[in-house]
């Protein structure tokens, strides 16, 4: 968990503070009082520190001091003030503070938390920057950095495009209008044939034109338009608005494919992503399995302590196959049952893996309400099948559950695989 240093003398605005963050899980708050504590805690806890909000007037030190020594160890800072004054506000960013935030209630350090949220979930966004102004790039990327963002340059839209395909996790894309070989407007169409707004977020930034070149950046398919020269402030809600609005649909379409009950993915999102991953392992000749699993005493536990233990061993489980095969494709099937897609495994390892999973399983009792439940299962693992495209995965799956049907008659707690072509001959 990251750490983060809270430094506040008041000690009203230090208990808000401290009831705000306990709302949180994302980070663990290092308090201090003094530029003096500060220090004691840095030197205890050093690079582990991933960011500081702090007061800007301390008892010993007054004068901002508190927010030289943080940035001079480049930490991250959000400043905390009890008045507005926009020459100080200017001073600070021109130093390289995160933001700076006035005092003026509960909203104002509950922004603050949300900020340093942001700037943990900033690690993961990947962003390019598009500009022919070298200048003006290294001012745009040196801002998100500040932000904490993995960004990325291009000189042009043709370079752009280039490094989007060798980097297909980029989540935004910045771009300026006019640049040689492709200006920013043609950059947008070019790439909006094959990005939706939901899956690379495009915003457009100049100083020169009016608000024609806005509306047309956004009818092109831009996100947003942002014109030179930026409101810190203002620059970093727009693009903050944007990442959040993406991330906000990418839960709705993780909620649609997840399991309500174990929150492993469900069984319409595996026969989806299933069928894609083993048609593209059948392109590359790469070996895949795919098992099924069955909890062989699920009824009886169902039977002895109730629906509402069902349900937490279920959930259990899940979560210990989600967790231990978190490498392959997991999901609910219906009732008591699983899938794993195995890419990469013959059904040998694939057999094998399952049946390791299997003892673990059975050796860590699930716990309902001070009861200790043993949990064992039987599985069907298919690797073999004729036919090709999606008949070829459905048989795979087919056959999976005739090799578990076979383990299921044969008395359970076993896992069987698809026999060895050399034992038929």
């Amino acid at each position: 968990m990251k750490k983060v240093l809270i430094v506040e003398d008041s000690s009203m605005v230090m208990r808000v503070i401290k009831h705000v963050v306990k709302q949180t899980s994302l980070f663990q708050p290092l308090y201090a009082e003094t530029l003096a504590e500060a220090k004691a805690v840095i030197a205890e806890h050093g690079s582990d520190i991933f960011a500081a909000m702090v007061d800007l007037s301390l008892p010993d030190a007054p004068n901002g001091e508190i927010v030289d020594y943080t940035l001079s160890l480049k930490i991250p800072t959000i400043v905390l003030t009890g008045s507005f004054d926009s020459a100080r506000r200017e001073s600070l960013l021109a130093k390289g503070i995160v933001d700076y935030v006035t005092k003026e209630g509960r909203f104002s350090y509950l922004y603050a938390c949300n900020l340093v949220h942001r700037l943990i979930k900033n690690e993961s966004v990947q962003v390019l920057v598009v500009d022919d102004s070298l200048t003006s790039r290294k001012i745009i990327v040196g801002m998100m950095k500040l932000h904490r963002y993995q960004v990325l340059e291009a000189k042009d839209g043709v370079e752009a495009i280039k490094v989007l395909l060798d980097n297909p996790s980029i989540k935004m894309l910045i771009t300026d209008y006019n640049m040689p070989r492709m200006d920013g407007f043609e950059l947008v169409q070019n790439l909006r044939v094959k990005y939706v707004k939901s899956e690379l977020v495009i915003v457009g930034i100049s100083s020169e034109g009016d608000g024609h070149l806005t509306a047309r950046f956004i009818k092109a398919g831009a996100n947003d338009f942002i014109k030179k020269p930026f409101n810190h402030e203002e620059f970093f809600c727009r693009i903050t608005h944007n990442v959040e609005q993406v991330e906000m649909i990418e839960q709705i379409r993780d909620a649609a494919r997840r399991d309500y009950y174990t929150g492993v993915y469900n069984r319409y999102y595996f026969f989806e992503k299933g069928l894609q991953d083993w048609l593209a392992a059948q392109e590359k000749n790469t070996p895949a399995a795919l098992a099924v699993i069955d909890l062989d005493n699920f009824k009886y536990v169902n039977e002895t302590f109730g629906n509402e233990a069902g349900d937490a061993v279920m959930q259990q489980v899940a979560q210990r196959l989600d967790h231990t095969l978190d490498r392959f494709l997991v999901a609910r099937a219906d009732g008591q049952e699983f899938y794993v897609l195995l890419v990469g495994l013959s059904n040998e390892k694939a057999c094998a893996l399952i049946e390791r999973m299997g003892q673990l399983i059975s050796s860590e009792p699930a716990v309902w309400d001070g009861h200790k439940i043993a949990v064992r299962f039987s599985a069907g693992v298919a690797s073999r099948v004729e036919k090709t495209g999606e008949d070829g995965f459905d048989e795979l799956v087919n056959n999976a559950y005739q090799c578990l049907h076979r383990a299921k008659d044969a008395g359970g707690d076993m896992i069987i695989g698809d026999e060895d072509p050399a034992d038929e001959e």
